[in-house]
């Protein structure tokens, strides 16, 4: 049974610091590449960061400079530091597992985020 459970979200002040955790399970997470997505509310899900197994990271542009995706393959964990966070940024964030080798596709259930004053 592969789970991709999602952890530290929270309210926080503009300007602030948050770090989400992914912890997944039942997966091989080496073969993964891992991405992290946001949709607030009103609009679709839009993908911030993604990671591929070997450590090649992208993001759209609003996050650049201010967010940080990383993995730790002993921990099954993909992390996203999010620094100088703007009210903007408030949103659900999900987790997303996507195999190297085709198929398989899995999601978590959504941590908040909420950047406000």
């Amino acid at each position: 049974q592969v789970q991709l459970v999602e952890s530290g979200g929270g309210l926080v002040q503009p300007g602030g610091s948050l770090r989400l955790s992914c912890a997944a399970s039942g997966i091989i997470f080496n073969f993964y590449n891992m991405g992290w997505y946001r949709q607030a509310p009103g609009k679709q899900r839009e993908m911030i960061a993604t990671i591929t197994s070997g450590g090649r990271t992208n993001y759209v542009d609003s996050v650049k400079g201010r967010f940080t995706i990383s993995r730790d393959n002993a921990k099954n964990t993909a992390y996203l530091q999010m620094n100088s966070l703007k009210p903007e940024d408030t949103a659900v964030y999900y987790c997303n597992a996507v195999s190297i080798l085709g198929g398989a596709d899995y999601w978590g259930q959504g941590t908040q985020v909420t950047v406000s004053s």
